[in-house]
């Protein structure tokens, strides 16, 4: 199912990218077809997000818990293609709040890559650990 989902989206992105875009950090303030694609996009990878995630933190950073991700907490950095015009090997850069998955609290920030490719194929490029937040004790 997710295979098929992703074949439905993937050209829907491609169709709006081209070499490289960096999204503005502007919070936006209406709906654009722009906006739908990245939205489709995070939710589509967010569970290879939610899986890299918990292998980095659990029981690394977090003993109690696993992080949980959601998608307003992911947010859309840049976005390339790795083979040049029309080629369809894709890189797209994240920057992730996981949270406690209770409350919302977050416990971390992460910058992410992934490559989209034919088959279709998502792997994790690069995962930077950018900051753990201290979690408050009850």
């Amino acid at each position: 199912m997710n295979k098929m989902l992703l074949i439905f989206i993937l050209p829907l992105v491609l169709i709006t990218s081209f070499q490289t875009t960096t999204v503005s950090s502007a919070e936006p303030t209406r709906d654009s077809d722009e906006l739908r694609l990245q939205d489709m996009l995070i939710l589509m990878l967010t569970p290879y997000i939610e899986k890299d995630l918990n292998s980095y933190y659990y029981p690394k950073i977090l003993r109690d818990f696993s992080p949980d991700v959601t998608p307003w907490k992911i947010e859309l950095i840049e976005t390339s293609r790795v083979n040049g015009f029309r080629g369809f090997i894709l890189q797209f850069t994240f920057e992730i709040e996981p949270t406690d998955g209770g409350q919302w609290i977050p416990v971390g920030k992460d910058r992410m890559t992934y490559e989209i490719s034919v088959g279709p194929e998502v792997k994790l490029i690069n995962h930077t650990h950018l900051k753990t937040y201290e979690y408050p004790l009850e």
